[in-house]
This record gives C-alpha cells, structure tokens and sequence, in this order.
C-alpha cells in the first residue's frame, strides 16, 4: 500500500469515527428525550386515572355537587309554588 493509500485510509478512518462519534451522542440524546417523555407521561397518567385526585375524581365530584345543587333548586321550587299555592288558597277562603 502506498502513502497515498495509507493516507487516504487514515483519513476515512478519521471520518467514520467521527461519524460514530457523532451518531452515538445523537442515539444518547434520543434516550434522554425518551426517558424524559416517559417520566412525564407517567405523571400525566397519574394525574388522570388517580382514584383520590386525579381528573376524573374531580369531575365526579364536580357532577355529584351538580345533582345535589339541582335537587336543592328542585326543593325551593316546589317549596315556592307550594307557598303561593298556600297563599292564593288562603286568601279565596
């Protein structure tokens, strides 16, 4: 082989390590955004089936305080109509 060859040889050699180099820290940096993003989902999955705490607790909650406010509206009313019934009655009689 020739100095030329050696050199020529030296040289793409230099490049694929380079090349390797630069593939690994990208593969590295995949890895960490992966880890990362799995972390994270793990939290918002936490934060959504969570049987204390999560979304969807605080939407039953939120529906059940919507019943009741309902049944309580549902009271007066009858409560009120009654009452003018009562009074509209007593002041025929």
């Amino acid at each position: 082989m020739s100095v030329a060859e050696q050199q020529s040889v030296a040289e793409l050699s230099a490049r694929v390590e380079f090349l390797e180099e630069k593939i690994m820290d990208a593969l590295e940096a995949v890895k960490e955004n992966q880890e990362r993003m799995g972390a994270d989902i793990a939290k918002i999955k936490e934060a959504v089936y969570n049987p204390d705490t999560g979304l969807y607790a605080r939407l039953r909650v939120l529906e059940e305080e919507s019943k009741s406010r309902a049944k309580f509206l549902w009271i007066l009313l009858s409560m009120g109509i009654g009452s003018i019934g009562a009074a509209v009655m007593s002041h025929l009689n």
